[in-house]
């Protein structure tokens, strides 16, 4: 049985402690968090990551992509003035950005439950 965004718990995830999203630890990343996407919406709090590159980038965008094609969302919250400036200028922001007022409408307001 596939469990649709709206009959699960929406999660708000901590990064941490990650501090740098680059090659050689973005896999970590998605080994951790490509199971949760595919099964409820999730938002990625990169609090803790001050440095991204390439490779952070492709792995946002391979949780972006999974969770949507498993009818979910994701996205990242309290994003560092750095990285935040790094999606803006790869047009990142707008997909990513957890201000989205779509994900908004769909995801917060079912109640999201904080995980470590």
């Amino acid at each position: 049985m596939t469990k649709r965004c709206n009959e699960t718990v929406n999660l708000v995830i901590k990064a941490s402690p990650l501090t740098e999203l680059v090659r050689g630890n973005e896999q970590r990343l998605l080994d951790r968090f490509a199971p949760l996407v595919c099964h409820q919406c999730v938002s990625l709090d990169l609090g803790s990551v001050e440095r991204i590159d390439a490779a952070g980038i492709a792995a946002l965008i391979s949780l972006y992509g999974s969770a949507r094609d498993a009818g979910h969302h994701f996205n990242v919250s309290n994003v560092s003035p750095r990285v935040a400036q790094i999606l803006a200028l790869v047009g990142l922001e707008r997909i990513l950005s957890s201000h989205n007022t779509a994900h908004t409408s769909h995801c917060a307001s079912r109640g999201f439950q904080t995980a470590a």
